[in-house]
């Protein structure tokens, strides 16, 4: 596997996948410091973990936050493999390059697949382990809330950055004088060939038959996994969320009786958003007690 890196402050990285996939990433601080992986969730980039990432570099961790497969800068799979195993094999790809074995942090689908990751495809190249409002048992309302919403303008795409905010707002209304910026979703929106705008990943997440949807072996395969993994487990869950459930975290904790648990008050699922702040020092006191 192909991996260049070039020298900056910031710099940006990319990785050639077995079956010939670019991911395209962003690394913080020293590359032979101790080492964070932040894989971001569906629908998501990179730029998800940017301040998360930044404070970590500063700090003095080499963090790096990756565009998974069909989306933000990386390519597009041609054969439409966005299936949790694939995600499951980049991740460990990815944690392989590493000069030590990193912590990884997942939130949502990239959680699901660190998960495999960590207990399946790259047991002894990962050091800790981080899920952000995700398990192997999640309310299914919640789930097809959040696919809803990302298939919704997959036809028609958004007008403008304006329209795109009004929907993000209408879906997270909780959200109350915190209306997405321009600048934001540039991020997150690429330009159509008819003007519009569409999500920067690909539609094929979504609609495709070799999708990351959750079937019933898959979430059986998940707690097999969880409750065969030694390493450190933190598991950080929004209060507010709309997927990670009282009952889920019980079942949780049951598999991975091991596991570090955090409730982080007045965020949903998409802690990081919800809660920077708050979710970056979770973070760091479980990263000091490695």
């Amino acid at each position: 596997m192909n991996h260049t890196v070039t020298e900056a402050q910031s710099r940006p990285v990319d990785f050639l996948m077995d079956d010939g996939v670019r991911l395209v990433g962003e690394a913080f601080g020293e590359a032979h410091a101790e080492s964070v992986l932040l894989a971001h969730g569906g629908g998501q980039t990179r730029y998800a973990w940017s301040r998360v990432a930044r404070r970590l570099g500063d700090a003095g961790w080499h963090a790096l936050a990756l565009d998974l497969r069909g989306h933000g800068e990386s390519d597009w799979d041609e054969g439409q493999n966005y299936t949790l195993e694939r995600y499951g094999q980049d991740l460990a790809a990815v944690a392989r390059t590493f000069s030590r074995p990193p912590v990884l942090v997942g939130a949502s689908l990239g959680g699901n697949a660190g998960l495999l990751t960590a207990g399946r495809y790259a047991a002894g190249a990962i050091r800790a382990l981080v899920l952000v409002d995700i398990t192997p048992k999640v309310d299914p309302k919640g789930v097809d809330k959040v696919l809803g919403f990302m298939g919704q303008h997959l036809a028609d795409g958004f007008e403008s950055f304006e329209d795109a905010s009004r929907a993000i707002s209408a879906y997270l209304p909780d959200r109350k004088g915190r209306q997405s910026n321009v600048q934001s979703l540039a991020r997150y929106l690429r330009p159509r060939p008819d003007g519009r705008l569409a999500w920067h990943w690909d539609p094929a997440f979504i609609t495709g038959r070799r999708s990351s949807r959750l079937r019933d072996d898959t979430v059986a395969q998940l707690e097999s996994v969880l409750a065969s993994i030694r390493v450190p487990i933190l598991l950080v869950r929004g209060s507010n969320s709309e997927l990670v459930n009282e009952e889920s975290v019980a079942h949780f904790l049951d598999l991975a009786p091991h596991a570090q648990f955090r409730d982080v008050t007045g965020a949903g699922h998409m802690i990081v958003g919800d809660r920077n702040d708050v979710f970056a020092d979770v973070l760091d006191d479980f990263l000091g007690s490695l």
